[in-house]
């Protein structure tokens, strides 16, 4: 039986990769894992997925690479690999992946594959000049320390064959789980719930609100607008919270944004919408995107790495630049007043998300693992 050490935060593996976990499982890979808690969620990966894993450790790790606790967590990484033998360690996240790799030399020495998982590298067209200072270094450096990288869209993955070491494979995400995303039939709660009419045009996000996500250019951008019976729906909390609430009654646009907080409902909202919008400045290759493709919307994003992936400017959606409050305006208003239009680019996102379902993506992660394996 081939051993797997995954490391990761709870947080990383809760949203993205508790499915891998069990199907390697069931493939017959014994599985440990070894996880930071910065969400407080160790607790639900153990309850979830704990009789389809040999060990859960927990390592103190933080995501930002300058805290303190990090020495103890590499610290507690050395102990997990001290005396063990795994065939394969995959490591996801940048803080995670670097720890994992220098804990991991002994271990490659003696026959260890080591996978990097990179789900957006900190450093990509557009980003500060501080974080390719920081981060790209560090990344060619540990790229040293790895037998294989695996990036989740095609700009990180070309920019991780410039490192010139280890092998690199370009993946289509971790997958979407479309056995949760089944729609509905017909405009119901979510319009009631905010007193909207089946006519009212829903433009829809979920995320985190926070300054990467950039939902100010979107609301902005409804201003412009200025149709009353434009709805701007967003779900999710987050540190901006209070500036985009002052920023919509500035605008005096109360009556047509909504803050719904975190959501259990997201699909069944999603089948309610119109449009999804991701004005982002940094993505990876979004899963929230790619479940509203699913969902049959339409595309309005920025034209950033992982988006220009998915979302090909005027077949199912519209790019703009993130700060281009204007673009995103005249999208909304195209759309608005093209229902054959939406519904075209609705029918082709159904087709384009198909390789990045998670049965799709679950082959694809055993596939290589299987070849590191020989």
């Amino acid at each position: 039986m081939k051993r797997i050490l995954i490391t990761s935060t709870d947080l990383m593996m809760v949203q993205f990769l508790l499915s891998h976990v069990k199907n390697l499982s069931e493939k017959g890979y014994e599985v440990e894992l070894a996880c930071s808690e910065v969400g407080g969620r160790l607790g639900e990966i153990r309850e979830k997925i704990g009789q389809y894993v040999k060990a859960i450790h927990e390592v103190r790790l933080r995501r930002s690479p300058l805290s303190p606790t990090n020495f103890q967590g590499y610290k507690d990484m050395k102990v997990v690999m001290e005396n063990a033998h795994y065939d394969i360690i995959w490591t996801n996240e940048p803080v995670m992946g670097v720890v994992t790799r220098l804990c991991a030399e002994k271990l490659r020495r003696n026959g260890t594959k080591v996978l990097y998982m990179a789900h957006g590298f900190h450093f990509y067209t557009g980003a500060p000049l501080l974080n390719w200072m920081i981060y790209y270094p560090i990344e060619r450096v540990m790229a040293h320390h790895a037998d294989m990288i695996v990036t989740v869209n095609t700009e990180d993955y070309q920019r991780a064959k410039e490192f010139e070491v280890s092998e690199v494979k370009y993946i289509h995400g971790i997958g979407i789980n479309t056995d949760r995303l089944t729609l509905g039939d017909q405009r119901g709660d979510i319009r009631k719930e905010l007193g909207l009419e089946d006519t009212d045009f829903i433009v829809l996000s979920v995320g985190e609100l926070n300054k990467n996500k950039n939902q100010q250019a979107i609301i902005k951008a409804i201003a412009k607008v200025n149709d009353p019976k434009l709805h701007y729906l967003m779900c999710g909390k987050g540190a901006q919270y209070d500036k985009l609430v002052n920023l919509v009654h500035n605008l005096g646009l109360d009556n047509n944004i909504h803050f719904l907080g975190y959501r259990r409902d997201v699909v069944d909202i999603c089948s309610q919408a119109d449009v999804y919008v991701m004005p982002s400045f940094r993505e990876g290759l979004p899963v929230s995107s790619l479940e509203a493709m699913y969902c049959g919307l339409p595309l309005l994003t920025s034209n950033i790495r992982g988006l220009v992936d998915i979302n090909k400017d005027d077949k199912n959606g519209y790019l703009y630049a993130p700060t281009d409050v204007e673009g995103f305006a005249e999208g909304i208003k195209k759309l608005k007043s093209d229902s054959n239009k939406r519904v075209k680019m609705g029918q082709l996102n159904r087709q384009e998300v198909v390789p990045f379902t998670i049965e799709r993506t679950k082959k694809e992660i055993v596939d290589i693992i299987e070849g590191l394996c020989k």
